[in-house]
């Protein structure tokens, strides 16, 4: 096998999905563990993956393994598995909090190690994952990790240091966006739009700006300054979030989600 997962979640079974719809691997190619038998039934159904309930066997089996458990998990499952991992092998982290560090220390032995933090619109192939390498991984292996990441979606290297920041800024702001999409639609609900159409609304004028930001280069305040038009609507809008602590609620709650990651 080219491939393993342990653990099939939701974020595992995105990745694997945006591996087997771009072909970078095939699903014969590709072997996933759980600790669940329903995820493991889901995964051969819709997957065709290989699938097996020893951790163990991803491990000697694969070329590259993902360890896609919850961090309280990590512990346990790294304990496992820790004998088992080869010298040449590819270990892909996704778990915030675990530092290369931490992951190094309870190995117990030098790991080719990259730390990976993807985000939920890898679901929709829309994700961005910040990765951080260890000492031990080549160009190619970070190549090769970087390939399986632009499946479904991006990726960007960052320094370790950041980690958390990425945590806050992409792996658990679709929280935020999402609840921004459901204010936005409720308010068009009580001025009298239907709901559904609130919604299909409000998510399109996000997705929208979104790529505005990233396709036109131009800086957030200079495409926000684009919308205002003198004693507009826009403007007014933008007056009362500010006097509400739009942006400073978010700062904060972003500072709140980073303090969080870095103690876990």
């Amino acid at each position: 096998m080219k491939l393993g997962f342990i653990g099939c979640g939701n974020m595992a079974s995105a990745m694997i999905g945006g591996i087997i719809l771009k072909k970078l691997y095939q699903p014969n190619e590709i072997i996933v563990s759980d600790a669940l038998e329903t995820s493991l039934a889901t995964a051969k159904e819709n997957l065709k993956v290989n699938t097996t309930k020893n951790n163990k066997e991803v491990v000697e089996q694969a070329e590259m393994v993902v360890l896609s458990v919850k961090p309280q998990f990590y512990e346990t499952v790294i304990e496992e598995i820790k004998n088992t991992v080869r010298d040449e092998q590819l270990v892909i982290t996704i778990a915030p909090g675990k530092t290369l560090k931490w992951l190094d220390e309870h190995f117990g032995k030098p790991v080719k190690l990259i730390r990976c933090m993807p985000n939920t619109p890898a679901l929709v192939g829309e994700g961005i994952t910040g990765i951080c390498p260890n000492q031990l991984v080549s160009q190619q292996e970070l190549d090769s990790a970087g390939a399986i990441l632009n499946c479904f979606g991006s990726f960007q290297v960052v320094p370790e240091h950041l980690m958390d920041v990425v945590v806050s800024v992409s792996g658990s702001s679709p929280a935020y966006v999402f609840m921004f999409i459901e204010a936005m639609a409720d308010a068009a609900v009580a001025d009298g739009m239907p709901r559904v159409q609130a919604y299909k609304f409000a998510a399109q004028a996000v997705l929208g700006s979104a790529k505005m930001v990233l396709e036109t280069g131009k800086h957030p305040g200079e495409l926000k300054d684009m919308v205002c038009s003198p004693a507009g609507t826009t403007i007014e809008a933008v007056r009362v979030l500010e006097e509400k602590g739009f942006r400073s609620s978010v700062i904060e709650a972003m500072k709140a989600c980073t303090k969080k990651s870095r103690s876990l």
